[in-house]
């Protein structure tokens, strides 16, 4: 089963979701940085099929235009994203043997690789609670700044259910196979900044400089080398799957793609010509 928004005592547990994608997930380009806001605050971002579906599209506009350089994922009010919530989407009858597997593999597993693949790089300024797939959401991501009050939970133990949205991909990768059984097992809430000491956020930052600081830090990457940011990303999340050999053959490759770029013949001439190098993205 899907994972479930955590138990608050001011949470919408039953509220229908409504609402068009469009409003329920707001978006924004400036200067090169796209900025996704997961927009159902009253049920602290639970995320629906409709915004999935709306998150993935727009990760994969992304990728496909030069114009974005950099993404930013966050979201309204007190949450992140306090998990999935799947009661707008298409029902199909009685369950057969294969329907869930089906579901994951059509639901989570496909946001969570949307930001994984996306060819631009991708910043979590995770607000609030960020559980259960929401967790996953922020931890596929290249970087994670997380305000102090934000806090993440692997809810799924407290509702009997098996991890999706790539928990268990991502969390040994990231802290270690024994930390990732301790947050899987107990389902503990872990601060940020306690979340920041494992390695599952690079900085905590005061609730009120969380947007500033994303914007920052996604200008800073605006204004980079996009191409070899992409290719570096890739050979980076390939390499935790990859034997020393197919990762040297990656990285060579990944060289070549990379020396018929623009920004890279700049970073150069640049270099030699003692200035401060003009990245265009291409």
């Amino acid at each position: 089963m899907p994972s479930s928004p955590e138990d608050t005592a001011d949470h919408t547990d039953h509220h229908d979701p409504s609402g068009s994608p469009d409003s329920l997930i707001l978006h924004a380009t400036d200067n090169g940085v796209s900025t996704i806001t997961l927009n159902r605050p009253e049920a602290m971002n639970a995320v629906t099929w409709d915004q999935r579906e709306r998150v993935i599209a727009l990760l994969a506009e992304a990728s496909a235009d030069p114009g974005i350089r950099a993404v930013v994922l966050t979201a309204t009010g007190r949450g992140f994203c306090a998990g999935a919530d799947l009661r707008g989407a298409p029902v199909s009858g009685d369950r057969v043997p294969g329907d869930v597997a089906r579901t994951i593999r059509l639901g989570a597993q496909r946001l969570i690789a949307a930001v994984l693949d996306c060819e631009k790089p991708v910043i979590a300024a995770v607000n609030g609670t960020a559980a259960g797939i929401g967790a996953h959401l922020a931890f596929a991501c290249d970087l994670v700044l997380a305000a102090e009050s934000a806090k993440f939970i692997e809810v799924f133990v407290r509702r009997g259910l098996v991890p999706d949205g790539g928990g268990a991909y991502l969390l040994p990768r990231l802290v270690g196979p024994q930390r990732a059984k301790e947050l899987m097992f107990f389902g503990d809430s872990l601060p940020a900044r306690e979340a920041e000491r494992l390695g599952l956020v690079n900085r905590t930052v005061p609730d009120e400089e969380l947007a500033a600081t994303a914007r920052a830090w996604a200008q800073r990457l605006a204004e980079g080398p996009t191409r070899s940011i992409a290719l570096t990303k890739q050979l980076v999340n390939a390499s935790l799957d990859a034997d020393r050999a197919t990762a040297f053959a990656a990285e060579a490759m990944a060289q070549e793609i990379n020396m018929t770029t623009q920004d890279a013949n700049e970073g150069v001439a640049s270099f030699v010509e003692r200035r401060a190098p003009k990245y265009r993205g291409i």
